[in-house]
């Protein structure tokens, strides 16, 4: 079973509630018609439900109907909300009367029905800026307790034979947030990323965190951070199998594990990468991606309050279809749910 095949079943056997809040964008309309079709979600789009259902009729699509579908400009449906978000940014000097203004947005509206217990999770960006998507969760649905720090993973679905990682995966993060990390927000990273792990991509997290260093093979301030980053997973969750400083060879090849960082539970056999910065972690992925011809699922937002993904503006009906899956199976590892 492919990590999609295992992610689609687990939806379906929970169906979690989505918001859609680009209702009329036909990727993403396109999208919510195989999600619907296949139960894999419960979809509620907010929008002018006739112009929804004629954008549906338009493009062909036969299970739009089965959605639930708000309109923004309801007033006896956004009142509740609106004192919602007042009630969430008052300490910031927000009004009754700017936030009637602001749940006219609908990613704001949607972050606020997940905030309200109404929805499970969102996904938006086919028409929005990566900016816009990420400012409406931070402001309503905040960080994950424990968590200040908001990140990206990605799932690389290595070649079929590849020795590296555990059942064809490896997990990388930061490769989308955070430039460059202190300690402790690497840390947190790093206690995200094994969420991520266990959640989504369905393996037991082996976290190494990587630098230039192996076990104080050289001795830099960047290899301090690393160093004090995996003293603070130790202290934060001492459940999770964590080791640093490692290199990455060091990480994943079980010789140079044993060579370099012999007694390590984690060297050479890590399933989780954290990378001490954004730069590096971004051009790790896309190397893998290239060179070895690697699938790379994400990013993934980690580290929010609820599930909320954000979609490239060039995403195909696929690539939306997949953020759907990943990020109801996210909603459904918040719950504790069984796959």
């Amino acid at each position: 079973m492919t990590l999609f095949e295992r992610l689609t079943a687990t939806a379906q056997k929970h169906p979690q509630r989505l918001v859609l809040p680009e209702s009329t964008e036909p990727r993403t309309l396109q999208a919510a018609d195989r999600i619907l079709a296949d139960g894999i979600a419960e979809v509620t789009f907010i929008g002018k439900r006739e112009e929804v259902l004629a954008k549906a009729e338009e493009l062909g699509l036969s299970h739009i109907a089965k959605a639930t579908i708000h309109d923004g400009d309801d007033k006896n449906f956004t009142e509740k909300y609106a004192e919602l978000l007042c009630e969430l940014r008052k300490k910031k000097g927000m009004t009754l009367e700017d936030a009637r203004y602001q749940v006219k947005n609908p990613l704001y509206l949607g972050c606020l029905m997940i905030k309200a217990g109404d929805a499970d999770c969102m996904v938006a960006g086919a028409l929005s800026p990566t900016s816009s998507v990420l400012r409406a969760a931070f402001q309503v649905l905040k960080t994950k307790p424990g968590i200040s720090v908001v990140s990206g993973a990605f799932i690389m679905l290595l070649p079929e034979g590849c020795p590296f990682g555990q059942d064809g995966m490896l997990i990388f993060a930061d490769c989308a947030v955070v430039p460059d990390p202190t300690s402790e927000e690497l840390a947190q990273i790093a206690i995200s990323t094994a969420k991520t792990t266990k959640d989504i991509a369905g393996l037991d997290p082996v976290v190494a965190m990587l630098s230039f260093s192996t076990k104080g093979s050289a001795s830099h301030e960047r290899v301090d951070k690393v160093r004090i980053a995996t003293e603070m997973v130790h202290d934060l969750a001492p459940e999770l199998l964590v080791d640093g400083e490692l290199q990455s060879d060091a990480a994943i090849v079980p010789s140079v594990g044993v060579q370099k960082a012999p007694g390590s539970p984690v060297a050479g056999h890590a399933n989780t990468l954290i990378f001490p910065s954004l730069e590096v972690g971004n051009i790790a992925y896309k190397l893998v991606q290239r060179l070895a011809g690697a699938g790379a699922v994400g990013p993934i937002l980690q580290g929010l309050g609820a599930p909320v993904n954000d979609l490239s503006r060039g995403a195909t009906v696929e690539d939306i279809v997949n953020t759907i899956i990943v990020t109801c199976n996210q909603a459904i590892g918040d719950k504790g749910l069984e796959a």
